[in-house]
């Protein structure tokens, strides 16, 4: 078995450097979002998809005090949809730290925090028993989400409470003699340092990771690597050397990973692990890499084993970086797992250090990169492994349909963050990728079709990805709403001209007739000037309704397109099955013309 060759490891460390950057852009966007975190009021215009709107925190959440008999009353009125913490409540009074009487909430499974917590919707009241009499400041902290998928950092906020009058009045900040006691008491919010939970975390990690090497989107990687280490007649020395080559790539990728996390929890925002996954942009890297990961296993495209492999019989020290990269491409396939243990290891590490949590990411790439790194110290291991034979090839094959299915599962993820047009979008990347390497693979030896094939080639790379990382999901039309009898009833019934466009997914006429004419600005805006109401009929699955109405008008499947003037008493115009913005303008015009040539 061959080493890896320069135009496998640049393959691989470009696919390393693309998720990489996902995991950047996914930083970058979060932080755009929580730009002032702590004790800053969020202004947001836009969610993280950009198709929502979301309020800043003090508008989301708005808090009123009440004093009396020596305790505080607090009561939160909480906008609708959105949700706070009650784990998150933290309230004191010159650093010192108050118990709190809360009703009980709504338990619900949280994303951020990947546990069962305890939350308050549209409103809820504290209760703090023996307060001061004389007048203090209250520091309230709390935290809470949007359902549309924003979470808020923790929001701190200062009253001045005067209990003689039963006054209260919120303030920027802390006085000055709070400020130290409260910067002493900052470490206090995180969970003290345990030697033997961090001992026990540690061991959690390694059996993680060393399970990890199980789940679907990582066993074929292990499973090749270990067959090839069964060919390998390298010296102990070099197999130890590129054991911890593997190592150190794996460790380095989920330090990479905990590094960008750590940072976004820095700044506010609740995420966990798997938070990369929240990003389209880098769950199109995975999906492409894992589909590239297995037309090589089933032998379309030659990656090679090598790809998966440490390779052998060199005598320069370059194969180490080949290694690296490899356990760092096994790490990249494994960032959408998780395995048992893990959760309870990971939970930990959030809420320590950067020093201690990095320590438990590092054990978990450690246990990843276990098994193999124990194959090059046990010669019985290896010595265990099958002979060499046909059989690995057929083996390799069938190890490609869990890579298949990993992209499967992927796309269905990606239909639920966005929606079925970027799934087809993708479908069309993953042709894209397909063809580009047919079209290598059948490069004839002529330099000038060489040239002219890998041109072919990376334009439909290109293609792939700009398609695949720049799809936004539309925003909702108000323009066209979905039709029904009743709705076009009360339409004309108010004496507004109304536009209905009976349509299907799987009309292509339809299709073009949206792009080509319904979607210009010169329609749209005739339509918005002139007081047309849009109403679209969706004919993809049978609806009675839509039925009804192509029977109507003589026809027996879609497209119809149907203009009802104004006036209640008119008659529908139907417009062509092929519609250009000219046929759309001047049926509009000349229905105006004639509406006001009735009104002289």
């Amino acid at each position: 078995m061959n080493w890896v060759s320069k135009k496998q490891s640049h393959f691989i460390l470009t696919i390393w450097l693309a998720f990489a950057l996902s995991l950047l852009s996914t930083a970058s966007n979060a932080q755009d979002l929580f730009a002032n975190p702590g004790q800053t009021s969020l202004g947001l215009s836009s969610g993280i998809n950009g198709d929502v709107e979301f309020l800043r925190v003090e508008e989301a959440y708005q808090v009123q005090i009440h004093s009396h008999d020596n305790q505080l009353e607090l009561a939160w009125y909480i906008e609708p949809e959105y949700y706070l913490y009650k784990s998150k409540f933290k309230f004191s009074i010159n650093g010192q730290p108050l118990t709190a009487e809360f009703d009980d909430g709504k338990v619900k499974y949280d994303e951020y925090f990947e546990e069962y917590l305890e939350v308050f919707y549209d409103s809820t009241i504290v209760n703090i028993k023996n307060t001061p009499s004389e007048p203090f400041q209250l520091k309230v902290t709390s935290q809470g989400c949007a359902d549309a998928g924003l979470c808020y950092p923790p929001y701190t906020q200062y009253f001045d409470v005067d209990p003689i009058n039963g006054s209260f009045a919120e303030v920027d900040g802390a006085s000055p003699e709070q400020s130290t006691t409260n910067a002493q008491n900052t470490v206090a919010d995180a969970q003290p340092f345990s030697l033997e939970i961090w001992l026990t975390s540690i061991i959690f990690a390694i059996i993680g990771g060393v399970i990890l090497n199980l789940m679907p989107c990582v066993f074929p990687v292990l499973s090749i690597k270990a067959l090839s280490l069964a060919n390998s007649h390298e010296s102990k020395h070099k197999l130890h050397m590129h054991g911890w080559a593997y190592t150190v790539g794996c460790i380095s990728t989920f330090l990479v990973i905990a590094g960008v996390m750590l940072g976004l929890r820095a700044s506010g925002e609740a995420v966990g692990w798997g938070f990369q996954l929240q990003s389209p942009a880098v769950i199109t890297v995975l999906l492409y890499l894992f589909f590239l990961m297995g037309l090589s296993f089933s032998g379309f495209v030659n990656l090679g084993s090598g790809l998966m492999g440490i390779g052998q019989n060199s005598t320069q020290g370059s194969g180490l970086q080949h290694s690296w990269m490899t356990g760092a491409l096994a790490s990249v396939v494994a960032s959408p797992c998780t395995a048992p243990m893990m959760g309870a290891a990971l939970g930990y590490a959030i809420t320590q250090p950067t020093v201690v949590a990095l320590s438990i990411f590092a054990a978990l790439g450690f246990g990843m990169a276990l098994p193999f790194l124990l194959l090059t110290y046990i010669p019985k291991l290896a010595a265990a492994l099958p002979k060499p034979g046909a059989w690995m090839d057929t083996l390799k094959q069938f190890l490609a349909f869990p890579l298949y299915l990993s992209c499967v599962w992927l796309l269905w993820v990606l239909a639920n963050q966005t929606d079925i047009n970027h799934v087809a979008i993708i479908a069309c990347g993953l042709v894209a990728i397909s063809f580009a390497l047919w079209v290598i693979h059948h490069t004839p030896n002529s330099k000038t079709w060489l040239w002219s094939n890998r041109a072919v080639a990376l334009s439909s790379l290109a293609f792939a990805l700009v398609v695949g990382l720049s799809y936004k999901p539309p925003v909702k039309d108000e323009l066209w709403l979905a039709y029904s009898p009743e709705k076009l009833q009360e339409l004309r019934s108010n004496e507004q001209a109304v536009f209905i466009n009976l349509t299907a997914s799987w009309c292509i006429t339809c299709l073009a007739n949206e792009k080509v004419a319904l979607s210009k600005d010169s329609v749209r805006d005739a339509m918005e000037r002139n007081n047309i109401q849009g109403l679209k009929g969706d004919w993809t699955n049978a609806d009675p309704m839509i039925t009804d109405l192509l029977k109507q008008y003589g026809r027996s499947g879609a497209p119809l397109y149907l203009y009802y003037p104004a006036q209640s008493s008119s008659d529908a115009v139907i417009l062509p099955q092929l519609l250009t913005p000219e046929i759309v303008l001047n049926t509009i015009d000349t229905l105006q013309t004639e509406k006001l040539a009735d009104i002289k």
